[in-house]
């Protein structure tokens, strides 16, 4: 049995070459298998240049999404934006 696989902040630190090849290989054999939830602060746009593989990430993101939710939270950080309304309503 094969549990849910969380990657959080995808992309935040220097990848190394393989990783699109790594990170390929992990969602190919998750693919309709099992769970796997993927947190990134970068644009899917800009996954192609971010692991310098344009190919692997386009077959990696057809499988993600092809059952998968995209849930975007804004350009500001939720954590920022809960730090600001707490005070804000700390001043009143």
């Amino acid at each position: 049995m094969l549990s849910s696989t969380f990657i959080d902040d995808f992309g935040m630190r220097k990848l190394p070459a393989t990783a699109a090849e790594d990170l390929l290989e992990i969602v190919m054999r998750r693919y309709e298998r099992a769970s796997t939830l993927l947190t990134s602060n970068r644009p899917v746009e800009d996954w192609g240049k971010l692991l310098g593989d344009t190919a692997a990430v386009s077959s990696m993101l057809d499988r993600l999404l092809h059952h998968g939710h995209v849930l975007k939270c804004g350009p500001r950080s939720w954590r920022t934006k809960t730090a600001a309304a707490t005070a804000l309503g700390a001043a009143d």
